[in-house]
């Protein structure tokens, strides 16, 4: 199916002789459907260029080949490389011998990524020349080879059939690595099945196409990427990987979209906000973007209407779901003459999830009572990856179902069940605020600062030594004259004691926007003497 080397677009690789699919129980079907009907058609695009089904079929057996001669196929293997087709192709390389991939971005702090690695035993770790220094730094104690040396080894057809007819659908094909209340990471491990089930329904679901290019905004290490690889995959169509330093320059990021013939974009909320809140879709025309689907956090109103009036045909999609589910079980399709004046709605269970809303064990029926989400389905993560004991507190039996095991995950999330039966968002469990006996989601403070005018996006913390809520928010609106507005929707504990605009919102790595970040900023900015003036309100 072609070398080892990336091809421009519209030269085609030698294809060899068709054979029966091999992976059509695992993670790897989509990508061996496309080598085997279509090896010509471009599969990735990334900064380095346009990369074939065939030849990233072909990639991926070169690859577990050179991990079957280092003694290392079927094991647990970290994948520390910049995003790129590098990348993908050693996942697949990994899931071909048998073993799974775990996503570790290379500037990872190296107390993290040794804790990582101390989760999974002893896993070999695989990386490119370019970060080789950096992968033997934050591993200096595993076995680090590089996909370019292992690229290069000549196919083992023979054992690669024998170890393909060994993988169970149950097996483990990735795990992803989620920051823990603790401080330890929980390593989320997702089967071949659970990928299977969730991306074919995702693809029916919102129409993917072949002719389709899907712009990857998300790091490879968070499950929104899940969406953008198979989901491409799985129609047939391209994913074009956006490198991250493009989320700094939004305006080059929107041109980037356009360059590459992006139509559709699954994208982190505060990823779209970047760009909208930057004026970065001012004058530009992407004609070609028909889908756009967010996920992350609440997408606030006024930046999801600059969205839809600079794009009149798109399709607008609001998704939840925690990487535990294998990326989403519920979805909302915008209708775009709706006031969603009590915000955007959850939306349907997509198929084969079961989601239901809990206090305690008891359904939630009541309108306008709130509740946990709770998920169940087959297409569940396996659990926390050698961590039995927090499995065992989130992955728990059905309580409305106890004549035969049925396994349910506790999302953490809180929805209210608003009429005709329909979920909307309104914090975690774990950031519900306590004050004066009322209990407060600080998410719904966000949403009643959203609803005025001059404001653009708004995130609350809570500073727990002040016993205070501290509101911060983008946009032109006087700090001033938010206290007494907000004051008409919230109960009074719920005011904020602290209302400040800033320039832009800080994120975390995996794209939301971080709270104890915007509360420490503001914390050092009044450490000592307060000067006056200044835009927020005490």
């Amino acid at each position: 199916m072609g070398d080892a080397v990336p091809r421009p677009v519209g030269v085609t690789s030698p294809v060899r002789p068709a054979r029966r699919a091999r992976y059509a129980h695992t993670a790897l079907a989509f990508l061996e459907r496309g080598a085997l009907e279509h090896p010509a058609r471009v599969a990735v695009t990334d900064e380095g260029g346009s990369y074939e089904y065939g030849w990233l079929f072909e990639r991926g057996q070169r690859i577990a080949s050179g991990l079957l001669a280092h003694g290392v196929g079927g094991r647990p293997a970290i994948v520390c490389m910049e995003k790129g087709v590098g990348a993908l192709a050693a996942f697949f390389g990994v899931l071909m011998t048998g073993g799974f991939y775990v996503p570790v971005d290379p500037g990872a702090p190296r107390g993290r990524a040794s804790r990582c690695a101390a989760r999974l035993g002893r896993p070999v770790v695989l990386t490119d020349e370019r970060g080789l220094p950096e992968a033997r730094r934050l591993f200096a104690d595993l076995t680090v080879l590089t996909v370019d040396a292992l690229g290069q080894t000549p196919v083992a057809e023979g054992e690669l059939a024998r170890l393909a007819r060994g993988i169970a659908p149950s097996d483990v094909a990735y795990v992803l690595f989620t920051s823990g209340s603790t401080g330890e990471p929980k390593g989320v491990a997702v089967s071949h099945a659970a990928i299977l089930e969730f991306v074919s329904s995702f693809v029916d679901t919102f129409g993917l196409r072949p002719d389709d290019v899907l712009g990857s905004q998300a790091p490879l290490d968070f499950d929104v990427s899940v969406k953008d690889v198979y989901g491409a995959l799985a129609a047939g169509a391209t994913v074009a990987l956006l490198p991250r330093r493009l989320f700094s320059a939004p305006a080059r990021l929107v041109a980037e979209l356009e360059e590459r013939g992006v139509t559709v974009l699954v994208w982190a909320v505060a990823a779209l906000c970047l760009v909208s809140g930057l004026r970065a879709l001012d004058g530009v025309r992407l004609p070609r973007v028909r889908l756009v689907m967010f996920s992350g956090e609440v997408m606030p109103a006024e930046h999801l209407r600059r969205w839809m009036e600079r794009l009149p045909r798109a399709t607008f999609v609001n998704l939840y779901g925690p990487t535990e589910v294998t990326c989403n079980c519920l979805y909302h399709v915008v209708e775009r003459g709706r006031a969603y004046d009590g915000g955007l709605p959850l939306g349907d269970p997509l198929p084969g999830r079961r989601v239901l809303l809990l206090d305690g064990e008891s359904p939630v029926t009541r309108e306008g009572s709130v509740g946990e989400i709770c998920v169940g389905g087959s297409a569940l993560a396996r659990g926390y990856y050698a961590d039995p004991e927090r499995t065992a507190r989130s992955f728990v039996q059905n309580p409305l179902f106890a004549a035969l095991p049925e396994m349910m995950y506790r999302t953490g999330d809180l929805a209210r069940l608003g009429a005709g039966g329909e979920l909307y968002f309104c914090g975690r469990v774990d950031s519900q605020v306590k004050l004066q006996g009322h209990r407060i989601e600080l998410e719904e403070v966000d949403a009643a600062l959203e609803a005025q005018p001059g404001v653009e996006r708004c995130r609350c913390a809570y500073d727990a030594p002040r016993r205070r809520i501290c509101a911060f928010f983008e946009g032109a609106a006087d700090p001033a004259g938010l206290r007494s507005a907000v004051a008409d929707l919230v109960p009074g504990p719920a005011v904020p004691a602290v209302i400040e605009r800033v320039g832009s919102m800080p994120l975390t790595r995996n794209g939301k926007v971080d709270r104890a970040a915007l509360l420490g900023g503001y914390l050092e900015r009044v450490r000592g003497a307060r000067k006056g003036g200044g835009d927020h309100v005490e």
